[in-house]
């Protein structure tokens, strides 16, 4: 799920779910985050199965059209993706991809009774039900949460605005926390596979 409890912006670190999944949350004032985790199979050799953790976050748009636009903030955006076999340590980066979904719809799920969130891909192909699991979702903050450094023009870095460039991530950002009792009880409904958050106030789904 979204949130402290995936990722911590200043440790650089993310927490392991107990299932892989996506959840989306968004804001009623036009702000959203987004989690991954992935596990990818390798057909080839079944014992060297790959992993992929994202986290970014936001502002959406709501086009006249009726698509959302999901853009991040670029810099802000993680990935840590894992592959034993050909790696020793997960390779730990920025990331960003901007989104956009086709349409989306809202409505009370017939067979659960639940707010029920369709997304349809930019081709028109549908995600999985997504279904309300908290309501408001758990977000970080939605401004800039680790800016680029940049220098003063006499040479010196400005540090009021914080943190640190892509070649100052810290040594231990190959390691992925493992979930506390309190989170392990809070994923107990992760066995819907992937999850999501959308807003018409703030609400927030999974699948």
């Amino acid at each position: 799920m979204t949130g402290p409890g995936f990722y911590d912006p200043v440790k650089e670190e993310f927490t392991e779910p107990a299932h892989t999944g996506i959840s989306y949350s968004f804001s009623s004032d036009g702000f959203y985050e987004e989690a991954y985790y992935r596990s990818v199979a390798n057909p080839t050799n079944p014992k060297c199965p790959k992993g992929i953790i994202q986290w970014q976050h936001g502002s959406f748009t709501k086009q006249a059209n009726g698509s959302l636009v999901m853009a991040p903030i670029a810099v802000d955006g993680r990935q840590l993706y894992s592959d034993s076999c050909s790696y020793d340590n997960a390779i730990y980066t920025r990331y960003n991809t901007t989104e956009m979904f086709e349409r989306y719809e809202v409505l009370t799920d017939p067979y659960h009774n639940v707010p029920r969130l369709n997304l349809y891909k930019f081709d028109g192909s549908p995600l999985m039900p997504l279904y309300l699991a908290y309501s408001p979702p758990q977000m970080l903050p939605t401004t800039t949460l680790n800016p680029l450094t940049t220098s003063t023009p006499g040479g010196a870095k400005a540090t009021s605005k914080v943190r640190r460039s892509v070649s100052d991530l810290p040594l231990n950002h190959n390691v992925v926390m493992k979930r506390s009792p309190q989170q392990q009880r809070a994923d107990r409904w992760w066995w819907f596979g992937v999850f999501c958050t959308a807003s018409g106030g703030v609400l927030y789904y999974f699948f």
